[in-house]
């Protein structure tokens, strides 16, 4: 919004006076004079206020004799900051300064400010004086631009760092298994198989989670392999019997157990298994061995080479293939780990039952913050935690303990882009925006996306803190401000979807700019569940004209 104000010859950046006219007559003449100021609102942009003040001088104005000194001043409550003033000459005076004609002229000159706390609300005003060789003639000051409007300063700076999550299972899953072995080409169980050592601990491991209440069988499988030696079509049948015979077996071995009925499948020739015996075994050319299944896939082509190394074919008739007749009993089991309110118990009463992954856990559960860095720290003493390093400088840096999460970041991994990260926070919380911004490009993660954007808002580039904060995750608040700094105001209205004083009272500015007082009523009455926001708003320009 720009205006145009009739400036006396006292607020004009030169006042002019025509060559008949003297000092005095000049003051009165000054109605003549028109200034512009853009921004008509002064604005504060990384910290400064930088304006722009265009003086239009008529025709027969400027005094061809005089030296006119402007000084501009921001008023301000608790004081006010001035700068160094500009000089202007007529056209007959012998210096330096800026000369202004008296057929007339425009007039333009740069302001900077540095921001002072309390020039939210202020305006700016020209003083001057007309310097006639000894005389000297105060010109009556003059308001030119209200301010300072300081929106950009609601940016949530503190940074995000999440902590590091936990490993920590709550339902740990595992299997237990026994075997039955067949004899070559046969397909019948023999009886000494089902009481055999597998099949005994298998059946002792149904018990045991029986026993447990925190253990529970999902569910139950048979497998049955034939060994790689004779025809593909014998070993499929071969297979196929044998996962019969097994489940027969199963209802057997089983009886007056609760398991669930096992689901049967038949392999057919077991290569994987045979892979893995010769790779775990010490018989002389294995490595031949292992390279023939590498070379080939047809699994005749395979054992009619492999039956070619004669001496080696005999050691693995003794060693291996026996061991691939067989059927696996499988139970694959839940084990529900410890709750939360558990974990607390336990780091409470019995620590040492803690491991690295439920210490982490814990620390994520007690709100204590005492309780919290000091189960970090046990973290760090029992297990050498870096993820427990990390969480407490994390911690750290919520406290605003900004020190003693710059030393503990030190002694983690440099190129982890979690550290690079929080790194980026230190520096942010130092005012070091360059490194910062540096620090945040390099760490490339999701807060460090959104830290980004706090960095450019705090320097002044609204239009890429919008373009980098549009899909950020977490918090609304940067991204809808971001987009009230570029006038994107549809846009800033529709992101703003967090139930949080400060953005009830993004979204009254939102209203405020798009001229909607119901909105802006409404908006700040939550808002003002923030008390510091009510006294920010009897300031805020962004509400002049307003009533609330």
């Amino acid at each position: 919004m720009n205006k145009t104000l009739k400036l006396f010859a006292a607020s004009a950046l030169a006042v002019a006076a025509v060559a008949c006219a003297s000092p005095e007559k000049m003051a009165k003449m000054a109605e003549s004079v028109t200034v512009n100021c853009q921004p008509p609102v002064l604005e504060v942009v990384d910290g400064t206020i930088d304006a722009t003040v265009s003086v239009t001088y008529p025709k027969d104005y400027f005094n061809a004799n005089v030296v006119v000194e402007v000084t501009p001043v921001i008023v301000y409550e608790g004081g006010e900051a001035a700068m160094k003033p500009f000089k202007y000459q007529g056209e007959k005076v012998r210096d330096n300064y800026k000369v202004v004609s008296s057929d007339g002229q425009k007039v333009s000159e740069k302001l900077h400010f540095d921001y002072v706390e309390g020039m939210e609300k202020s305006y700016l005003e020209l003083r001057g004086r007309v310097i006639a060789g000894s005389k000297s003639i105060a010109l009556p000051s003059k308001k030119v631009a209200d301010g300072a409007n300081t929106t950009y300063m609601l940016v949530k700076r503190s940074g995000n760092v999440s902590f590091k999550a936990d490993n920590y299972q709550e339902v740990i899953s595992s299997t237990t298994e026994g075997q039955i072995k067949y004899l070559v080409n046969s397909s019948d169980v023999r009886s000494s198989e089902l009481k055999g050592d597998s099949v005994k601990d298998f059946l002792a491991a149904l018990d045991a989670v029986a026993a447990d209440e925190r253990a529970t069988v999902t569910s139950t499988e048979i497998v049955a392999y034939a060994s790689p030696d004779g025809s593909v079509d014998l070993n499929d049948k071969l297979s196929g019997n044998r996962s019969q015979s097994a489940n027969k077996a199963w209802d057997q071995v089983t009886k007056g157990r609760e398991t669930t009925d096992p689901t049967v499948r038949s392999v057919g020739e077991d290569w994987e298994g045979f892979q893995q015996l010769v790779g775990e075994s010490n018989i002389e050319d294995k490595e031949l061995i292992l390279r023939v299944l590498s070379m080939y896939s047809d699994p005749a082509v395979r054992e009619n080479e492999i039956k070619n190394m004669s001496q080696v074919y005999t050691a693995l008739k003794g060693q291996v293939l026996p061991e691939l007749r067989r059927a696996r009993l499988i139970a694959n089991v839940e084990y529900k780990n410890y709750t939360n309110e558990e974990l607390v118990d336990l780091l409470e009463n019995n620590i040492g039952l803690l491991d690295e992954e439920a210490l982490l856990r814990v620390a994520s559960v007690v709100k204590d913050a005492g309780q919290k860095e000091s189960t970090y720290k046990k973290a760090i003493e029992r297990f050498d935690s870096d993820r427990a390093r990390f969480n407490l400088a994390a911690l750290y840096l919520n406290q605003g303990k900004t020190d003693k999460a710059e030393s503990g970041l030190a002694e983690l991994n440099a190129a982890d882009p979690d550290v690079v990260n929080a790194k980026g926070v230190v520096a942010l919380r130092k005012e070091d925006f360059k490194q910062a911004e540096d620090l945040f490009r390099k760490a490339g993660t999701e807060d460090a996306k959104s830290n980004l954007g706090i960095v450019l808002i705090l320097t002044g580039r609204y239009e890429e803190a919008a373009q980098v904060l549009k899909d950020a995750k977490g918090c609304c608040h940067n991204t809808v401000l971001a987009y009230i700094l570029t006038d994107q105001l549809e846009k800033a209205a529709s992101s703003a979807h967090c139930g949080d004083p400060k953005v009830w009272y993004l979204k009254a500015i939102i209203c405020a700019r798009q001229g909607k007082a119901d909105g802006v009523k409404t908006n700040l009455e939550k808002a003002f569940r923030n008390e510091s926001l009510r006294k920010r708003a009897a300031r805020d320009i962004e509400f002049a004209g307003y009533e609330f």
